[in-house]
Parts: C-alpha cells; structure tokens; sequence
C-alpha cells in the first residue's frame, strides 16, 4: 500500500488531471490543496467533464449538495455488508468500483471487505467529502477518481470483482456502460445498484415520533422553484423503464433482485432533514439563488410546529439490491 507523506497535488497532462503525491507544477499546490484533501492512495487518473452520451453531465447538478449528503440521507442496511459478502463470496481481496459515488457513502463503508476501493465521481466536492469521511474513518485503501462512468474503462481500469452504483446508475448512459462495466469486472465478478425502496415494502411500526412531513416540504419546494423538478441548469427526467430491463438487453442478462432490512426507527432531527433536501439535484442549494435562507427559514418553521422536540422518524425504506453477474 502506497501512503504519500506529502499532499496530493494536481498538475495537467493532455484533457485529464492527474492525482499523485509529490512536487507540483507551478500554480497547482493551492489548487490542490482545496481539491483532495487527506490522503489519496497510489495514483488516480481524472478525466474532464463530457457529453455522457444519453446523459449530457450537468456540472450543477449537486452544486452546493456535497455537504448536506452525509448528514442528510438515510443509512442503508446495517445487514448489506454481510448479504454482498454472502452473495459475491468477498474475502478481503479483489478491487471494489464505487462508480458515481457522491461522498462516498458505499466506498468508505464498503472499502474494509476488499484489497482496494475505487471512489469514481464527476463532481470534486463530492470527492472532497469522501476523502474527508476516509480519514475520519481511519479508511485508507480508497483512490478517489474524478470522471463520468462513461470514461470508464480509461479512468479506473479493471478488473473489479464487484462494482456498485447507489442510487447513481439512472444519471448514466446505461446500457453503454452496463456493457463497460462487464468487460472491467473479473470472471466471477457481479454489478450491483443499490437504493432505498419504499413501494411495496411493509411499513414498520410506528415508533412514537412524528414521521417527516415529506408531503408539506415537498410543497414549499415547489413554492420556491415550481412544480416541474429541476436538476442542475434543466429538469428531472421522468424515468420509464427498470434497471432490470437494462441488464437483460446486456451480456449479463435477467439479474437478481433481492431486499436487505431497511433500518425500522431511524430518527432525525430537524437539521437533518432540511440536508436530507439540499442533498437532492430537485431542491439542490443553487437552484434557490438569493431564496435560499426564506426556503430554509420556512422549512425551519414547519418542523417546529410538527415536532416540539425537532425530532422526526424516517422511513427509508429497505434496501433494494440489483445484481448481475460475469460468468466464472
């Protein structure tokens, strides 16, 4: 394992940046320092942002979301770890390929069951954040990538023995790069989306709390920003097909579905649940402009008549696994 003592700094070659330790070129120490704070293991390639191909990327999409994620979207299972372990015979070796992974939710949690981790991310802040929650968490196996799926296999070259998408996939070019991802993994090797899914699922009991007034926040967005859901400088496709449909269309073909517990009484307090908001690409800061603190003021209020406590119970929901495997 390869931990530099120095920063990461950044310099540039062709369209791509690349991540290493070491001197920089003029110029580059400030930037550098500001971008991938906390360590960064071995060398990443980072690609510059591009046409995705079905999916243009939209630089601002989660533009100022990166530091309300964390602390504003609920867990997954506690059980996911043992059911992927169960389910793709992990054993501490093998690569993971976190692709679209945001702050790193998947990759810092999930880094400990492999050899190496691979965080891939459009977005810089949300990279900022992953490398951040690494440290913290004293994680330190994970390259943290700059680049779009559909820059895959250039910017984090297999093979993989499992690559994960949460609640990332639906942003790509998906068939394209289901068909990508097949060649990067090893024989053996499985894709999986992971999400929250609530339809369908049994409802735990209620635990005694006010559950989030989803219903009445998601009316003061619309308030500020209008009943058409907006995502970066456009809107929120409609999504019309499964991602099981996908993979069928693929050299993986028909995938497994399966549900892992979703967590009953999680409780959240008021702050958290306006970042739970500001973490979505529908109700991201930007979009609010110079409303931003009137939106978040409101919302403020609104939880306080709710709850005298500030204290919400939340559903997620349980956490739905879609996977597909490379024959052995």
């Amino acid at each position: 394992m390869f931990l530099p003592e120095e920063p990461p700094y950044l310099y540039r070659t062709g369209n791509s940046i690349i991540v290493e330790s070491g001197s920089a070129e003029p110029g580059w120490s400030e930037l550098s320092q500001r971008w991938l704070p906390g360590p960064v293991n071995s060398r990443a390639v980072v690609a510059g942002p591009g046409d995705t191909g079905a999916v243009p990327y939209d630089p601002t999409v989660y533009l100022g979301s990166a530091a309300h994620y964390r602390y504003g979207r609920p867990a997954y299972s506690p059980e996911l770890e043992v059911v992927l372990t169960q389910e793709t015979s992990l054993d501490g070796n093998g690569r993971l390929l976190d692709a679209g992974c945001g702050p790193g939710v998947l990759t810092v949690r999930l880094a400990h069951l492999f050899e190496q981790a691979v965080g891939l991310d459009p977005d810089a802040e949300m990279l900022m954040e992953g490398c951040r929650a690494a440290e913290e968490n004293g994680v330190m196996n994970i390259r943290w990538v700059q680049g779009l799926a559909e820059d895959l296999p250039a910017v984090a070259p297999g093979p993989y023995r499992l690559v994960t998408f949460g609640q990332s996939f639906h942003w790509t070019d998906e068939q394209r790069v289901a068909e990508t991802v097949y060649d990067m993994l090893e024989p053996g090797g499985a894709l999986a989306f992971i999400v929250h899914t609530v339809t369908g699922r049994p409802r735990p009991p209620d635990p005694g709390v006010p559950p989030i007034p989803h219903d009445e926040i998601k009316a003061l967005v619309a308030k500020y920003l209008g009943s058409t859901r907006r995502a970066g400088q456009g809107t929120l496709p409609e999504r019309t097909h499964r991602f099981e449909d996908v993979l069928a269309r693929t050299r993986f073909g028909v995938p497994q579905q399966f549900f892992v517990p979703g967590i009953p009484d999680l409780l959240r307090d008021s702050e958290s649940v306006l970042s739970g908001y500001f973490s979505l690409s529908s109700s991201a800061p930007h979009l609010f402009g110079d409303r931003l603190d009137d939106f978040a003021g409101e919302v403020r209020t609104l939880l306080a008549n709710r709850s005298a406590e500030g204290i919400f119970w939340d559903w997620p929901g349980d956490t739905e696994v879609v996977m597909a495997r490379k024959p052995g």
